[in-house]
C-alpha cells in the first residue's frame, strides 16, 4: 500500500497507529462486495446493513480485533446441486470478508440476520463519570 507523505513528515512522530487507521479504511474502501449501508441512528448509534441474500447463519461471523469490525461470509464450496443446471447466475455466491474500522469507545451491540441482511448494530456508550481526589502531601 502506498505510504502517505503526511505521516512522513520528520515534525510527525509517534503517529504510526494513525497511518496504520488509515490505511486499513482505504483497503476496506475499496473492497465492493457484498453490498452494505451505514446508517446514523443518532443517540442510538450506527447499523451497518449487508445484503447477504443465500447466506446461513452458520456461515456468517462477526469478530471485533483491535477496533476493527470483521464480516466474513464463507460458502461452502460453489458446486451446483446434483441436477442443477443454471442459465443464468446472477446471484452471487462468493465468500467475502468486510472491515470497518470503529472510533475508540464503539462497541458492536447486536448482529440480526433476516430477509437477506445482515444488521450490525454499534453503539458508543457515555463513559462514566468519574472524580478523582489527589491527595495534598506537604513538605517538612
Amino acid at each position: 500500500m502506498n505510504r502517505s507523505i503526511l505521516f512522513d513528515s520528520p515534525f510527525l512522530l509517534g503517529f504510526e497507529h494513525t497511518r496504520s487507521l488509515i490505511e486499513r479504511a482505504a483497503k476496506a474502501a475499496a473492497e465492493s462486495y457484498p453490498p452494505y449501508n451505514v446508517e446514523d441512528r443518532g443517540e442510538a448509534g450506527i447499523r451497518i446493513t449487508l445484503a447477504v441474500a443465500g447466506f446461513a447463519p452458520d456461515q456468517l461471523s462477526v469478530t471485533v480485533e483491535d477496533r476493527q469490525l470483521t464480516i466474513q461470509g464463507r460458502r461452502d464450496g460453489d458446486q451446483a446441486r446434483s441436477g442443477e443446471a443454471f442459465l443464468h447466475r446472477g446471484i452471487a455466491a462468493r465468500g467475502f470478508i468486510r472491515s470497518f474500522v470503529l472510533a475508540d469507545g464503539m462497541v458492536v451491540e447486536s448482529a440480526i440476520l433476516g430477509h437477506g441482511l445482515l444488521h450490525i448494530d454499534l453503539v458508543r456508550p457515555e463513559p462514566e463519570k468519574r472524580v478523582i481526589t489527589v491527595p495534598i502531601r506537604t513538605v517538612g
